[in-house]
């Protein structure tokens, strides 16, 4: 440092990189919810989160629970049914009787056979409904149950109900309650948002590297795979949803949810003549550096420089500077 406060800082060899951030979550690629078709209440839960479910793997076991007023419809529905079978089977019975002797057509008789067949069926869905309330499953040729299997197979992510908890039946007028959560844990992918600014920097397919909170000493790489064609609003913030593939045989345990900040690299250059940016001046759309004076008392003299890549603290030097030269920083200016 010399009387004037002035210092010198050597240009350096180094790399740089152009950048834009983007704030991402782990997310499985593919998520889906169990849902119940019958209502009642759970019985029975037969995984934890964490498990590992197959397709077609029974999940929950739901109990029907029929209010009073149900209870004594279903019986009377049973009651009902059986009477009009006796009666259609009587009448059917007589009509062949009748055909027999000559006092009745064979159309007739075919529509006794229809009402007595549909009296039959009737019949056997009085029943089985009440067996399906009372019970929970239907011990015929239907099968019906009330074990609520997964359409796929995956990881249990999140349980949302335990024994004892009602449950609410899926239909085409209401959502239903939300069970429990399974996605495929082998298949992540990072989803999140980049500003504006930096949006029409980027493409698809630009490399990532991806810093997770929780894992503050690993690296974890990919590759920039879809972005959104319109931008969303968030906190007065214009910003453009990103998701992030990730490259294959990294060795890192990620689990969904992790938050993280993802650097999309947009260029990059190594072995490079680097220069605090700083230390640049710009006049007249020309840029200078400030090389010591030639004599022990000379001042500071003005050098023009070709500036490269820029990440917003160190700039690149294409030309007017090599490794080793010195610059001149001047003190930081005294604010009265």
């Amino acid at each position: 440092t010399d009387e004037n406060g002035n210092t010198l800082i050597a240009a350096e060899i180094g790399s740089i990189t152009e950048k834009a951030l983007a704030v991402v979550q782990i997310e499985p690629r593919e998520k889906f919810q169990i849902k119940s078709k019958i209502s009642g209440i759970v019985k029975t839960c037969f995984v934890e989160v964490g498990d590992g479910v197959r397709a077609g793997d029974a999940l929950f076991e739901i109990a029907p629970e029929p209010t009073p007023q149900e209870l004594i419809n279903f019986d009377n529905r049973v009651h009902s049914s059986e009477a009009s079978y006796l009666k259609a089977k009587a009448d059917y019975e007589r009509g062949e009787e009748l055909l027999n002797e000559g006092l009745m057509s064979k159309g007739d008789l075919d529509a006794l056979r229809e009402s007595y067949e549909l009296a039959r069926i009737a019949r056997q869905q009085a029943a089985d409904n009440r067996e399906l309330t009372r019970s929970g499953k239907v011990t015929g040729g239907s099968g019906v149950e009330t074990l609520i299997r997964t359409s796929a197979s995956g990881t249990v992510l999140s349980r949302a109900v335990n024994v004892g908890d009602p449950v609410v039946p899926l239909t085409s007028y209401q959502p239903g309650t939300e069970l429990a959560n399974v996605a495929d844990m082998s298949d992540l992918i990072f989803k999140g948002t980049v500003d504006e600014i930096d949006v029409g920097k980027i493409s698809v397919g630009m490399p990532c590297r991806i810093k997770v909170g929780a894992l503050p000493d690993d690296i974890v790489t990919g590759r920039l795979s879809r972005i959104a064609p319109q931008a969303q609003k968030s906190e007065g913030a214009t910003l453009f949803d990103v998701e992030i593939e990730l490259d294959p045989e990294q060795q890192v345990v990620l689990r969904a949810g992790y938050s993280a900040n993802a650097d999309v690299v947009i260029r990059e250059k190594t072995d490079i003549v680097l220069l605090p940016e700083r230390l640049v001046l710009f006049e007249d759309d020309q840029t200078f550096v400030e090389l010591p004076g030639l004599g022990p008392e000379a001042e500071p003299r003005k050098a023009p420089v070709e500036l490269g890549l820029s990440d917003g603290l160190n700039v690149e030097i294409v030309s007017g500077l090599s490794e080793g030269d010195e610059v001149v920083q001047r003190p930081p200016r005294e604010i009265s």
